[in-house]
């Protein structure tokens, strides 16, 4: 359908709130970058800089454009209102998270594949491992997010049972854990102490997300204020009085970072986002009603995933065009003239990621879903044979332990590996697996004998 006719055919009682924030969080981690990373070209050679690293004072403003815990605050609020969708439909657990698994990892798939691709012709065609190895790791950096949030979304329905037990008990007992964690690890100077933070962190905003969803996080009026003013409090403190630095992005050759793993100032940051989101949710929602802004915020999301797969393709792109050929000029990070270059090129970046979008956000749109008739024929047949039922449970749980492990690996090594012409076959086989195991779940629930008109089956 045209982005037109899905802004007709929006139901009235969506949030379209909920959808605007997704497409902010993603657009900002991508101007983002573009923003910070920076490409050379000098002496023949490619090279990378990052202007966080150069410009200190431009530290500030990592709280401005690190907006991921707004990403997984959304998540929550989507997965605690999907589940709940699902239960009532009477789907299971295989068959929600498989298809929530599905449309993260189709576009993923394709992101991998043409990224190892292209990196091995590259090797093979006589590019400079080296250069190779540089720009493999800054496409596929950002794969990290994946993995982490594939997991958020496999815990969904327990963590969404403990939130209606414990309410705002749990993002609080999260917190208190990940400054354990984060306690630990400064003490210690142990890096791996603080390494389970890289998911309490990021499980509290979900927490937070269910709250949002079923009115918690808004009631009393005051609330709002409170992650506001409190969240805001306590980032303050920790980045002066306390231990952590003032970047909420990782900055080369900082000693201690707010991202790997996040901290708890990361997490005071998050947490005075949401409140600043939720206050300023009234004045925006009319906003979102106008049929123009509205259609922009369903065409970012319709292309979301690729959005944020592809983002750092441009930037290797623009450089390799620009750079060696004197088109745009280098200046000096933190000239005049460098700052009036930046929009320019944000502009080109975008030009490129819109091409790129054009071609392959085909496959994020989801597959045609199965008619009524044949998914209560298959929780019948799920409900009435148990092992099955279990066995598919098992299934997709390997799956999503697989391609996350998968995922981290080809984040670390970025698309190179040991395997001839630097393929990385090693973390494509343990992806493969995943996604195998994702497949045959979907046999195990599809592929069984209908049941008959008494209820048995053959």
């Amino acid at each position: 359908m045209r982005v037109r006719d899905l802004a007709d055919a929006t139901p009235a009682r969506r949030d379209r709130y909920v959808d605007f924030l997704r497409a902010f969080a993603i657009v900002m981690v991508v101007i983002g970058h573009w923003l910070a990373v920076m490409i050379t070209f000098r002496d023949g050679r490619l090279g990378g800089e990052h202007a966080l690293a150069v410009l200190p004072w431009t530290h500030w403003l990592t709280w401005l454009f690190q907006v991921m815990g707004i990403f997984f605050l959304v998540g929550g609020y989507a997965n605690a209102a999907s589940w709940t969708s699902a239960c009532r439909r009477g789907d299971s657990y295989a068959d929600w998270l498989g298809s929530r698994a599905d449309r993260l990892l189709r576009p993923t798939t394709v992101f991998i594949v043409v990224g190892v691709a292209v990196a091995a012709a590259a090797r093979l065609a006589g590019v400079d491992p080296g250069l190779v190895r540089l720009a493999a790791w800054v496409v596929a950096i950002s794969l990290w997010f994946l993995a982490v949030y594939l997991v958020v979304v496999a815990l969904t329905p327990a963590m969404l049972d403990t939130h209606r037990r414990w309410s705002l008990a749990v993002p609080a007992a999260l917190t208190v854990a990940a400054a354990g964690f984060d306690a630990l690890r400064l003490s210690t100077g142990v890096g791996y102490l603080g390494a389970a933070n890289f998911l309490v962190v990021w499980l509290v905003l979900p927490s937070l997300g269910f709250a949002w969803h079923d009115g918690t996080l808004t009631h009393p009026p005051a609330s709002p204020w409170l992650l506001f003013l409190g969240g805001s409090a306590a980032l303050v403190a920790l980045t002066t009085i306390g231990p952590y630095p003032v970047s909420m992005v990782g900055v080369p050759g900082a000693e201690v970072q707010n991202t790997s793993p996040p901290t708890v100032a990361l997490l005071s940051l998050s947490v005075a986002q949401t409140g600043l989101a939720l206050l300023l949710a009234g004045p925006l929602r009319p906003w979102l009603r106008r049929q123009r802004v509205w259609m922009a915020v369903i065409a970012v999301n319709g292309g979301i995933m690729t959005l944020f797969l592809w983002h750092m393709v441009p930037v290797l792109v623009a450089a390799l065009a620009l750079y060696p050929t004197g088109i745009m000029p280098q200046p000096e990070i933190g000239s005049a003239s460098w700052f009036a270059w930046r929009p320019v090129w944000v502009a080109i970046c975008a030009l490129l990621l819109g091409a790129l979008v054009t071609v392959f956000a085909r496959f994020e749109r989801p597959r045609h879903r199965a008619s009524t008739a044949t998914r209560s024929a298959t929780r019948a047949v799920l409900g009435a044979d148990r092992g099955a039922r279990r066995l598919a449970v098992v299934l997709v749980l390997v799956g999503t332990a697989a391609t996350c492990a998968g995922i981290i690996q080809l984040t670390v090594g970025g698309f190179q590996g040991a395997g001839p012409a630097g393929v990385p076959l090693a973390a494509l086989m343990i992806y493969l697996a995943g996604l195998v195991a994702f497949w045959a779940a979907r046999r195990v629930r599809t592929s069984l004998p209908a049941p008959d008109a008494a209820g048995h089956h053959e």
